[in-house]
């Protein structure tokens, strides 16, 4: 009856002891008489029991402090996440280049791949990667000037994930991704930069105003070149038109004055009359007609040679004679 008892004892303690659940994403690394035995996987698992026994891993849990602020707190558990986790850092103060105290907070995002590595190569694994990455972001900071860091956000995290992920590479983690969370200089450099930025602000204000300014003028002044080249042709064509018809109409006049005179020298062909007399004598005529036009009292002179074309009269007699008969 006691060895039954026993027996059953036993089984019941070996069921609870011996069989070990491991949910998804989880792992527990199983030492046997202390020496490291097998990792467990999801699932059901049997170990034998008082003989292997899980090794626990140092944790570290964000908890709610008493005055509402987040506090850091380090806890051991067997069961290994290997999910990505996520370490919010506390603010530190580092020191850029050109001398400037800056806090800045980091977050930085990991997962374990390899547990074994992460319980046998490191004794406190989430302390390790905080003063790791606090170190390593003081010595990336420190190498460049203020304004690089408050600009390149992207290239101080890729610098910290490539250093994070070498150094943390033996402990079994992979660093996946470090963000900058806040970066605050101090006031009296934020004032300055402040001035600074409204200063730059009304410079480039004053810039885009003049060159609007001076675009404006370049076109007014294109403007009233095109107006003035359109004009010029304008007048161009309209003296080249006023020309070309000043000659049309006195290549006309010659041609009639031509024609006139070749009627002329026809009909006083058969008399002793000369042609260019009689011309000569139309020509005084229509000039002494208006002479005399209007009502103002003239005086009019005649030249010494004007009584040469009275004599003309006499052939103008002659070719009305001839043209009578």
């Amino acid at each position: 009856m006691y060895v039954f008892i026993f027996l059953a004892v036993f089984v019941i303690l070996f069921a609870v002891k011996g069989i070990i659940i491991v949910r998804q994403s989880e792992t527990m690394v199983i030492e046997r008489l202390g020496k490291y035995h097998k990792t467990l996987n999801s699932g059901i698992n049997i170990i034998v029991p008082f003989i292997d026994q899980p090794r626990p891993i140092n944790w570290r849990y964000s908890v709610a402090g008493p005055r509402g602020e987040t506090i850091s707190v380090y806890r051991q558990n067997v069961r290994i996440d290997l999910r990505e986790a996520v370490f919010d850092f506390p603010k530190q103060n580092v020191i850029t280049r050109d001398n400037v105290v800056t806090e800045i907070n980091a977050l930085l995002y990991f997962q374990i791949v390899e547990p074994e590595k992460a319980l046998y190569e490191i004794e406190n694994l989430p302390q390790a990667i905080e003063k790791l990455t606090q170190t390593t972001l003081r010595n990336v900071i420190g190498e460049m000037d203020l304004d690089e860091t408050l600009s390149s956000r992207d290239t101080i995290n890729t610098k910290l994930r490539g250093i994070l992920d070498d150094a943390t590479n033996k402990w079994g983690v992979k660093i996946n991704r470090v963000e900058l969370q806040d970066i605050n200089p101090p006031k009296d450099i934020r004032d300055a930069m402040e001035k600074q930025m409204r200063a730059e602000r009304d410079r480039r204000a004053r810039i885009l105003e003049a060159e609007g300014l001076k675009t404006a003028q370049i076109l007014e002044a294109e403007g009233a070149k095109m107006a003035e080249i359109n004009r010029a042709e304008g007048e161009k064509q309209s003296a080249i038109l006023q020309a070309q018809g000043q000659a049309e109409a006195k290549i006309q006049l010659a041609k009639a004055e031509a024609e006139a005179i070749r009627l002329v020298s026809q009909a006083i062909a058969g008399t002793k009359s000369d042609p260019v007399n009689y011309l000569v004598a139309i020509k005084y005529i229509e000039t002494l007609k208006e002479m005399v036009t209007g009502n103002d009292t003239k005086t009019v002179y005649l030249p010494f040679e004007a009584t040469g074309v009275l004599s003309s009269l006499g052939g103008i007699k002659d070719l009305l004679n001839t043209a009578k008969q």
